[in-house]
């Protein structure tokens, strides 16, 4: 029988303990929430840098700026113990042209760089210190260290690959189909031998959200930023995955870049993923979601196609 102290119940150990419990639990969701609400990509990436035991089966080789912007950085990565030249993927974040960082991102290097690659991971100017094309430009110039310096760190300059979500994958597809960016920094187009888009917003006129009013209302000639209006004959092969769910970046933009590329007789090959949100297509890229493999089923073998050590890349199957 509970011993009673001016009438009120005295709690016991038990009581205390479940009490502590409750109440732990109450500041991790907290916590957790407040994480998730101000930079899930950051938690995620933790989330899968736990599930692997840690960073020991890739090695930051790289930590440089390509530019004075501290925004203008990058990090490469290759496999703990690689030897030989490897092919690249640069990586580019997304967050509507207004956040991000890169740092973020090292689960994509968990991923791939398993997978034989050399993974850069490219930040870039972001509103309001940049809009179009300042996210072009730090692309471009970003590829020129990428192709001036790799070499010495373990990666194959002459194998490289682009690949982002969202935002980010707009940028690698607009370097990969508008030849001025690179050209701007002496590269020249075939530089790139594939790229890969995940949920990327190609066709986005009139300007209608917060995001791209900011990032390209001044621009003088909106038709210049649609990626759509790029498409060309002579582009690298493009890879363009997006979900069905996906409400942010509607899928018809990935089917409307994937028609004009045909209609100009480029290779593409376009992945719709049955019930995959806008955040979903990038969470598959890090455990415990990469379990569902649907994403990196269409990603590997495309990225192992196109870098291929051969001087012929041809269009992978539609």
């Amino acid at each position: 029988m509970a011993r009673t102290v001016k009438g009120r119940r005295r709690m016991g150990w038990i009581g205390w303990a479940a009490l502590c419990f409750v109440l732990l639990g109450l500041v991790g969701y907290a916590a957790y929430s407040h994480a998730m609400r101000n930079n899930a990509v950051a938690v995620l990436d933790g989330a899968d840098k736990l599930l692997n035991g840690g960073d020991g089966a890739i090695q930051l080789v790289a930590a440089e700026r390509y530019g004075k912007n501290p925004a203008q950085k990058l990090e490469m990565f290759v496999p703990q113990g690689a030897k030989g030249a490897l092919p690249i993927v640069v990586f580019v974040h997304g967050g509507s042209w207004a956040s991000g960082d890169p740092h973020d991102y090292r689960f994509i290097a968990r991923t791939l760089c398993a997978q034989g690659y050399a993974l850069v991971l490219a930040g870039y100017r972001l509103y309001p210190q940049a809009k179009f094309p300042g996210m072009l430009e730090d692309g471009a110039a970003a590829l020129r260290w990428v192709q001036d310096n790799a070499a010495r760190y373990g990666g194959d300059p002459a194998r490289m690959a682009l690949m982002g979500h969202s935002a980010g994958a707009y940028n690698v597809v607009m370097l990969t189909l508008d030849p001025q960016w690179l050209k701007g920094v002496g590269l020249d187009t075939q530089a790139i031998r594939g790229t890969v888009s995940l949920a990327g917003p190609f066709d986005f006129l009139p300007l209608d959200s917060p995001a791209t009013i900011n990032s390209f209302g001044g621009a003088p000639d909106l038709s210049r930023t649609q990626p759509v209006n790029f498409a060309r004959k002579d582009a690298p092969p493009l890879l363009l995955v997006t979900g069905d769910a996906d409400t942010r970046v509607k899928p018809r933009n990935s089917q409307a870049l994937a028609q004009r590329l045909t209609e100009a007789g480029a290779p593409n090959q376009p992945v719709l993923l049955e019930g995959v949100s806008h955040e979903g297509i990038i969470m598959m890229f890090a455990r415990p979601f990469s379990r569902d493999t649907r994403a990196l089923d269409a990603v590997l073998p495309f990225l192992a196609k196109v870098t291929a050590p051969s001087v012929s890349v041809q269009a992978p199957g539609r």
